[in-house]
């Protein structure tokens, strides 16, 4: 009997459902791709990730993970995946020396790739030992915000590795950014809250394809939508898609619940927070707790109190009280259990072509971000297809003749 039944369960339930990883499994399994290489992993710790390591180390990796966000360890499920001989450094608490010594014991073990989640892992190394960083085969980052990091070293000719743009791939981006972002934020809200979100006024700060799930989701639970933009290109996007467009100033009166999901610094700050309505409901969403300025709170505030877990309020001189869910980290992680099973598993599958073509093309890649072959994309979009018993048209001769000719 494991020590950790809870644990043990939430991978069982996720493991049939990520079809598209399994198929990856069993054709690769013969060969052993993985076999002699050492993996250190830096993604959000839960059931599905711990699916991704099952398979990486039955595929011959030698791997060890920690989690990418202090508080998105599930501990039941770091234990269960211990007990499956996986080497697991992560817990959830918000002390900085613990989270930094879990992403030194990953590295301990040498790695010759990374699968990173936000770009901590790879700086770290790079800081650290930059002479091992040099070393490594490479890296796959998952995230917008990981990239942006990777991409500011590489224009300053720090980067001498090749980084592949997990992210970027379209069976990344299209889903996980866009659906699973837009569920699984609301999920983390709606489950630590219990409010209603129909009738509400929503203000989604950013409008990349994360912020576009969430707004389309709180549309379709009945919610007025304002998006807050920087870029005039998204906002006239916005427009178009039914929501209104304003300045964070202009939308910190009329909010009810705020979302932030841009990837950037002090986007609700003390400008705005005396503006907000008494109860207004603070969310982050993007990567790193830096969007919703939670010092500027604290120090703006004259009492605060956990109203439950995941859940603080913040009493203001002006009388107001805001309520900031999940310490201002990701709320689809601390308050949630991330994003969809069927969503993860597209990332997830990606992750491992990447890894698996890094190994591959070991020696012939040059240093920087680069893309994902739009082969692996195809061959991860047949895949679901497949799994989902859906077909596609193909063109014929003439058809592709036709589309590669200037002639009509």
């Amino acid at each position: 009997m494991p020590n950790n039944l809870s644990g043990h369960r939430k991978m069982d339930w996720a493991r049939p459902h990520m079809k598209v990883l399994n198929a990856l499994r069993e054709e690769y399994l013969p060969a052993q791709p993985f076999q002699g290489i050492r993996l250190s992993m830096c993604i959000h710790l839960e059931a599905k990730t711990a699916c991704l390591c099952e398979v990486l180390r039955d595929l011959g990796a030698d791997l060890a993970i920690t989690s990418s966000n202090p508080l998105s360890t599930q501990p039941d499920v770091a234990e269960a995946l211990q007990e499956r001989g996986i080497a697991v450094y992560a817990e959830k608490t918000l002390d900085e020396d613990t989270y930094w010594k879990n992403m030194d014991a990953v590295l301990a073990i040498d790695p010759h790739i990374l699968i990173d989640d936000g770009a901590d892992l790879g700086i770290r190394l790079m800081e650290q030992k930059p002479e091992k960083f040099s070393r490594l085969l490479g890296i796959c980052e998952e995230t917008t915000t990981g990239l942006q990091r990777y991409r500011a070293l590489d224009r300053e000719g720090l980067m001498p590795i090749p980084v592949i743009a997990v992210n970027d791939s379209r069976m990344k981006y299209l889903f996980d950014n866009r659906y699973g972002t837009g569920q699984s934020t609301w999920d983390g809200i709606i489950r630590s809250t219990n409010v209603s979100i129909s009738g509400k006024t929503v203000v989604v700060a950013g409008y990349g394809w994360c912020g576009k799930g969430i707004a389309l989701r709180a549309k379709a639970y009945g919610a007025k939508v304002i998006i807050t933009e920087i870029d005039p290109v998204k906002a006239c996007e916005a427009e178009m898609d039914g929501f209104s467009s304003m300045t964070m100033t202009q939308a910190a009166p009329l909010g009810d619940i705020f979302v932030t999901a841009t990837g950037n610094i002090d986007v609700i700050t003390k400008t705005h927070f005396p503006l907000m309505k008494d109860g207004a409901i603070l969310a982050n969403a993007g990567h790193f707790d830096v969007e919703v300025k939670v010092a500027d709170l604290k120090t703006i505030s004259v009492s605060s109190r956990e109203m439950k877990p995941g859940i603080e309020g913040f009493k203001l001189e002006n009388g107001k009280e805001l309520f900031l869910l999940a310490y201002g980290r990701l709320v689809n992680l601390v308050n949630g259990d991330g994003h969809p099973i069927e969503i993860m598993d597209l990332s997830f599958s990606i992750q491992l072509e990447a890894a698996r073509y890094l190994f591959q093309e070991k020696g012939k890649l040059s240093g920087g971000v680069s893309s994902v072959p739009s082969s692996i994309d195809e061959k991860i979009a047949r895949l679901k297809l497949y799994s989902d018993q859906v077909s596609v048209d193909e063109l014929n001769e003439t058809q592709h003749s036709y589309l590669n000719s200037w002639k009509l």
